[in-house]
């Protein structure tokens, strides 16, 4: 079994969007975490879907997954006060109707940008390699500095990578270093970021091109503007 765990929990502080979070922000009527969803709702070999959504808003999404027939999801559940604890209530919540053989793709909901090629590419590396990071090259170089003053480090820029998302695993590998970090008071970025800490092995998949995370309102305007370029490429077959 296939599930996505697409954790929409955050409050998009950095949005500056008063009237509603991030993720319910409308692009031609319709909400980018139902852009989101719909890349999983459609695809073949995703079973199920299970949201974790800021709390006030689960009402909202209910009726939201209703009006644009989004079927798979089993599970919307309150988030965490990071996406760190969003990914682990998720993951809990997944007890006792996952198996650990199952595979888990955790992806933001905030990141609407990705196609079924690299949903089919992310299974497909989980059962070949364990896991699966999605990952986008970087364009510039990455300057890595210990005390935000001094470069201490340039390293090679064909090396380097931005990871994304969704990222992968067998749900019961990923759901033990979650509840490692909890017992060891850890906080990771992402799920990269945690299972480096646990020196887990991960396997990279390179990314679709532009898979954005909305975060700032750039981000939005952005977005808007090349989820608009790929429908006339449909429409015009450019």
């Amino acid at each position: 079994m296939v599930t996505a765990l697409v954790f929409a929990g955050g409050a998009g502080r950095r949005m500056n969007s008063r009237s509603k979070p991030k993720q319910f922000l409308e692009m031609h009527g319709k909400p980018i975490i139902i852009y989101t969803l719909e890349h999983f709702e459609f695809h073949k070999d995703v079973d199920n879907i299970v949201v974790v959504c800021i709390e006030e808003w689960i009402k909202e999404l209910e009726g939201l997954l209703i009006r644009f027939g989004i079927t798979k999801v089993v599970k919307v559940i309150p988030g965490g006060e990071t996406g760190h604890d969003s990914i682990y209530y998720g993951l809990m919540a997944m007890k006792g109707t996952a198996e650990p053989e199952d595979i888990v793709l955790i992806h933001d909901g905030v990141r609407p940008l990705i196609n079924k090629e690299l949903i089919s590419m992310n299974i497909d590396a989980v059962m070949r390699y364990g896991s699966a990071i999605t990952a986008e090259s970087t364009r510039e170089s990455v300057v890595r500095s210990v005390d935000g003053q001094k470069v201490s480090e340039v390293p090679p820029r064909e090396q380097m990578y931005v990871a994304k998302a969704p990222q992968s695993f067998y749900y019961g590998e990923i759901l033990k270093l979650y509840e490692r970090a909890r017992e060891d008071g850890i906080k990771a970025v992402d799920s990269s970021h945690l299972c480096s800490i646990y020196q887990y092995p991960m396997h990279i998949i390179i990314s679709t091109k532009n898979n954005l995370k909305i975060t700032e309102p750039a981000d939005f305007y952005i977005y808007r503007a090349l989820y608009e370029a790929i429908e006339e490429q449909q429409i015009f077959g450019i």
